[in-house]
């Protein structure tokens, strides 16, 4: 029996494709792949939700409204670096940082489809149940992919970098709502999800979040 082809991304995603408004760009990079090489293996997702944040005083909720402080002075740019943080204390979430320089704008990776080793993701997600449950949500996403705090920085266009974004196949329909787990400027529709994607993460329009399955952990 033959073995099916690999399958492969899309060309590397360039600065100019980042530069658009905030909301824009983060809708555009769904579907783009995300690829994280490690000594154990590539793990390579599809984006199917992700969230903007602007900055510069414009978004309350984003970590770059109080200026380039040092947590969120990677936010001002360049474009295309990653920007990864500690949530809660309990795991790391990672973004793409967008914009002209001194904007203060990422874009939040919240949820994937895992393409390629799917094997690897699982033993760094063990309590997936599901393929659907393997980086449905910005923790399980970075566990997935073995994302964390060394990552910081990494220019995610740049082919010889161990984390790197590719354009990919964009989704056919593409629903919008308010951005979850902040507390202002939640009126802002900047959360993006591919429509029937079933890796989006445990939250559709309205930011209500969907009853769990059976055997569903409690990360977000």
């Amino acid at each position: 029996m033959s073995v099916p082809p690999r399958p492969e991304p899309g060309p590397l995603v360039s600065e100019r494709d980042l530069l658009g408004p905030v909301d824009v760009v983060a809708r555009s990079l769904l579907g783009c792949w995300v690829v994280a090489d490690r000594p154990e293996g590539t793990v390579a997702l599809r984006l199917t939700e992700v969230e903007a944040y602007s900055g510069s005083g414009i978004d309350p909720a984003a970590h770059s409204h109080r200026g380039p402080t040092p947590r969120a002075a990677i936010m001002f740019g360049p474009p295309g670096r990653l920007y990864v943080y500690f949530s809660y204390g309990v795991h790391w979430c990672a973004n793409v940082v967008v914009g002209p320089d001194g904007h203060g704008e990422a874009v939040l990776m919240r949820a994937g489809e895992v393409v390629v080793g799917e094997e690897l993701a699982r033993a760094r997600r063990p309590a997936a149940r599901t393929p659907r449950d393997l980086a449905g949500g910005p923790a399980r996403l970075t566990q997935a992919l073995g994302i964390g705090r060394a990552d910081l920085g990494t220019d995610l266009l740049h082919p010889s970098s161990s984390v790197r974004l590719h354009r990919g196949t964009p989704p056919s329909a593409v629903s919008a709502g308010p951005r979850v787990g902040i507390s202002v400027a939640t009126e802002l529709p900047w959360r993006f999800w591919e429509s029937d994607a079933p890796s989006v993460s445990g939250f559709r329009a309205g930011g209500k979040p969907r009853r769990k399955r059976p055997g569903q952990d409690g990360l977000p």
